[in-house]
């Protein structure tokens, strides 16, 4: 229980700075550190992305940041995408979902580090941000800038893709963030904080699909690991603002590249099976 809250501490925190409900450093944690399957890992961190998503979104940092118009459009196809790997949840191995975990997380370590030194904003705070664009602080720049969304395509499939993958635990904004930030206009602050409005809503068909096809779910360790959220996020909260768009892109990148080597090159899994 002690490093379940410890992890949920790292998880709040990422979760709040990334926007990504913390499972991708989570559920590895509970996997490889605790001992868990990979499944009753993945149910237990979906169960903690709903407190992260929650305890982020009703914080005024967020809401200040969050683009709420573009949240609720996303959110339709990423609850379809929950629905859907659902069901895959099902017949998929657990061997294959833990090399779909390991690609996606190599995956956005290449768009993130594509990407590093360009930043989506735009200085004139009166020009014409489209239906779904907005206007934020910048604690960078020192003022209010604007932003338009771009390639909606890009962004209707990341959304449907990561709903998808979030019945593995690792949380629809590990992919939509990366998305929205590198190809569709959106900076990362605003891009982290849109994503934590939505992660929430999408992870609950994943609990419902874990609980139905009967994967541990160890209520302790939710607590746990939940008390641990809503300290990280706080922390995350006061972090933010402090760390430069640069530094948040790059430890999130190694993170990721942690997690998508242990899972591409580790072949089995503690106590591997359902």
């Amino acid at each position: 229980m002690l490093v379940a809250i410890i992890a949920g501490v790292a998880a709040g925190c990422l979760g709040t700075l990334f926007g990504v409900g913390g499972g991708i450093f989570l559920v590895p944690v509970l996997q490889f550190v605790v001992g868990l399957s990979f499944d009753s890992a993945a149910a237990v961190s979906q169960i903690t992305i709903i407190g992260t998503s929650i305890a982020v979104a009703c914080t005024d940092a967020n809401r200040r940041l969050a683009n709420v118009r573009l949240a609720m459009t996303l959110q339709v196809l990423t609850l379809a995408g929950a629905l859907a790997g659902g069901f895959l949840l099902a017949v998929i191995p657990a061997a294959i979902e833990q090399r779909i975990f390991g690609i996606t997380a190599a995956v956005i370590v290449v768009v993130m580090l594509r990407r590093l030194d360009i930043r989506n904003i735009i200085l004139d705070v009166g020009c014409d941000v489209g239906r779904l664009g907005a206007r934020i602080a910048d604690p960078e720049s020192g003022c209010e800038v604007s932003y338009r969304v771009r390639r909606w395509p890009a962004a209707f499939a990341a959304s449907t893709a990561a709903g998808a993958i979030s019945v593995l635990g690792v949380g629809g904004g590990v992919l939509i963030v990366p998305v929205l930030n590198a190809w569709c206009g959106v900076p990362l602050r605003a891009a982290a904080a849109t994503s934590a409005f939505m992660i929430g809503a999408t992870a609950i068909p994943g609990v419902v699909a874990h609980l139905k096809l009967g994967h541990l779910v160890v209520p302790q360790l939710a607590a746990a690991a939940v008390l641990g959220v809503l300290a990280g996020s706080r922390l995350g909260i006061w972090l933010g603002p402090r760390i430069g768009i640069r530094s948040l892109k790059l430890l999130f990148a190694l993170i990721l590249v942690a997690v998508a080597a242990k899972y591409l090159l580790f072949l089995g899994q503690p106590g591997g099976s359902r």
